[in-house]
């Protein structure tokens, strides 16, 4: 058994796969686990399936660093965030933690005078 269908990639993912986007793949969800472990605070924000895009996680950190990646489907996420005992939102409810916003300014400002 590959790694990702522990999570249910294939089984939650359907029978549509979008036409401008790859697939999820064990290599972004190791992504996301890595950053979780690696870091405190780490809550997840499911991104709805686009029309280009494939369900995406996004993974903050409690400093606001984040990390996006592919999922697949909400429940593939959903598993990966219980397993790590995280909690994990819908961001079309919740929308994106201000902490995540402020991280984005103070990188952009950082960037800028490199």
């Amino acid at each position: 058994m590959k790694f990702w269908d522990r999570f249910g990639l294939r089984r939650h993912r359907g029978g549509a796969i979008q036409r401008f986007d790859r697939e999820a793949t064990d290599s972004d969800i190791k992504a996301l686990i890595a950053f979780a472990k690696e870091r405190r605070g780490v809550e997840f924000y499911v991104e709805p399936e686009t029309f280009a895009t494939d369900t995406t996680a996004v993974a903050v950190a409690h400093d606001g660093e984040w990390t996006r990646r592919r999922v697949g489907a909400p429940a593939v996420i959903a598993k990966v965030a219980r397993d790590l005992r995280l909690p994990v939102y819908d961001v079309q409810i919740t929308g994106y933690p201000q902490r995540m916003r402020e991280w984005n300014e103070r990188h952009k400002n950082q960037r800028g005078s490199l």
